[in-house]
């Protein structure tokens, strides 16, 4: 926000209450204030009562016909105990949840007793907690992954305002182009009011934790992954504005356009759509090229390659992320790839196909090189780039791949590895061969490991996964002293 932009509306509201503290202790009538400042009374009820966010130029103007300075109405100092509670009570009554429930804001008299006004609060509160512990169950987390699977592929995985926030946050610290170092990493951290921390107690449930009060980022001291994008993702979410997550699908949705910020920051567009323009025109596209020019990971390099490689190359792609046991654990496609999908359309919790090249990988001895195949499918034919890495979940592959008319701009196109695929057919591969069945159907006994969320519902919390009092006890404890 610039400075001579509009206050938030949390702001606004402990404003406008200093206004008319002030006003008040002056002996002021509101409408002698209005006309020193040249607005109608009207407009100053509505800056007081924290309807509308004034602009810093006015709240000079204000501040001089009060005889007091814009710091002082910009303080931090704490209200008296009936101008927070009205505060509490207004921000509760314009909130999403309250509203959601067909509560609208009413005027609070001053005759209201301040003990209603705290039980208004408490109920605003318990409301808050009901909704954060009812849980997204498996069914609604498939279908907000089918919504917003179905949002991206609309877009061909391209979204023109987190680029250009990534270009206008990149320009703010100086940022020449190319590949981000540690440095300007550091830069963007300190320009957005944060300095980095690393601790050893970071709560288990998280990556990393803001603590917004003090401007402070807290990493754990034993991360061994790119220092850069774990600063970088936990700081994306204050450069989107995002505020807590109201449902699994807005969580689900935060946390995509927080990871594409962050790839569109550490290989911003213009410099990377140069590089595979010029890799096209050579024919030697390669996502392993894309991860070195960039220092990211292999999974890092794939989704970027996927936000640009329709909307600036023209060529359509897929991506798959799988599990050393077989389940699909991420997907994106605008190739007419036919992924498998639970009857919602869910890809996410399905088993791939051991035929197609994310799953022939796991049986490759060279993990320092690529896997490349040519899988012919009930869609046609696909050439596909593999890798596996590894993670605290275990190995993943991650694969991208194209219809074979567009493997001619790919390095590895020349591989002599084939697969043929029909997994929409049961016989494929979820089906052993009729000699193998006839020997073990009635000799086997497998105990299944059976996956936590087919017995429950997800993580509760307004973060799913998240322990909250384990979080709030470490920002208290890691606070500076006053």
């Amino acid at each position: 926000m610039q400075l001579d932009e509009e206050l938030d509306e949390a702001d606004a509201l402990a404003i406008g209450r200093r206004i008319r503290r002030l006003r008040a202790e002056h002996g002021m009538t509101l409408e002698a204030l209005a006309a020193q400042v040249g607005r109608a009374p009207s407009q100053l009820s509505m800056i007081e009562n924290g309807r509308r966010e004034p602009r810093l130029s006015m709240l000079r103007t204000i501040a001089k016909a009060l005889g007091t300075t814009m710091d002082a109405l910009l303080q931090a100092e704490p209200l008296d105990e009936r101008a927070e509670l009205e505060i509490g009570v207004e921000r509760a009554l314009r909130g999403a949840r309250l509203q959601a429930l067909g509560i609208s804001p009413f005027r609070i008299p001053k005759s209201t007793p301040d003990d209603v006004l705290r039980t208004i609060l408490r109920l605003s509160g318990e409301i808050d907690r009901l909704h954060d512990e009812r849980a997204a169950t498996p069914e609604q987390a498939r279908r907000a992954n089918v919504e917003l699977r179905r949002l991206m592929r609309t877009q061909d995985n391209h979204f023109p305002e987190l680029e250009r926030a990534a270009h206008e946050l990149l320009r703010a610290v100086g940022h020449p182009g190319g590949p981000l170092t540690q440095r300007a990493t550091s830069d963007i951290a300190s320009h957005l009011g944060f300095t980095i921390h690393h601790v050893p107690d970071l709560p288990q449930t998280t990556r990393s934790v803001l603590d917004l009060r003090n401007g402070r980022l807290y990493l754990s001291d034993r991360h061994r992954g790119d220092p850069r994008s774990a600063v970088l993702q936990a700081l994306t979410a204050r450069v989107l504005g995002h505020a807590e997550p109201t449902d699994y699908a807005a969580f689900l949705r935060q946390r995509v356009e927080q990871n594409y910020l962050a790839g569109a920051l550490l290989m911003p567009e213009r410099h990377a759509v140069e590089v595979l323009q010029d890799a096209k025109k050579r024919k030697a596209i390669s996502i392993e090229d894309l991860r070195d020019t960039y220092s990211v990971s292999y999974e890092t390099a794939a989704h970027r390659f996927t936000n640009l490689a329709t909307r600036h190359l023209g060529i359509r792609v897929h991506f798959l992320k799988v599990h050393e046991s077989g389940t699909i654990t991420k997907a994106y496609e605008n190739d007419d790839v036919n992924f498998p999908a639970d009857p919602l359309g869910a890809i996410e919790g399905q088993m791939c196909c051991r035929r197609w090249t994310s799953r022939v990988v796991f049986t490759e001895e060279d993990r320092f090189n690529p896997y490349y195949q040519y899988t012919d499918t009930g869609n046609g034919t696909y050439w596909c780039t593999a890798r596996v890495e590894h993670s605290a979940q275990g190995a993943h592959s991650v694969s991208v791949g194209v219809r074979f008319e567009d493997t001619k701009w790919f390095v590895g196109r020349d591989t002599p590895h084939r697969g043929l695929s029909r997994h929409a057919v049961e016989v494929c591969c979820r089906r052993p061969p009729e000699q193998l069945e006839q020997t073990w159907r009635d000799g086997a006994w497998p105990h299944v490991s059976t996956p936590r969320t087919l017995l429950a519902t997800l993580p509760t919390g307004a973060f799913p996964g998240v322990d909250t009092t384990e979080v709030y006890e470490f920002l208290e404890r890691n606070a500076p002293v006053a």
